[in-house]
């Protein structure tokens, strides 16, 4: 199997030093040129209240609301006709 020419390795050579301007203006670069404090002088933005979901949220609870009403009164009334939660005739005798 046939090996690939490996490069010998180099001098170490030690990146230059950076002048105080040069690390003045990377570190700028770095915190994205804003060099003041940010509630200096923005203000966050504020976001709208979202009134348009808002809307529609209580027109679908408007909407279903009667729908669910409905299910419940239903469920409630066939439940107290079957008479499932721990009810039992009296006539009968355990044994």
């Amino acid at each position: 199997m046939a090996q690939p020419q490996r490069r010998q390795p180099q001098e170490f050579q030690n990146p230059r030093e950076l002048t105080q301007e040069e690390r003045d203006a990377a570190k700028a670069r770095a915190m994205g040129n804003n060099l003041h404090g940010y509630s200096k002088d923005e203000k966050p933005k504020e976001k709208p209240m979202p009134w348009r979901a808002i809307g529609l949220a209580g027109i679908i609870f408007m909407v279903c609301l009667p729908f669910a009403i409905r299910a419940y009164r239903g469920t409630v009334k066939d439940m107290a006709a079957s008479k499932t939660f721990g009810a039992h005739d009296a006539g009968e005798d355990e044994a």
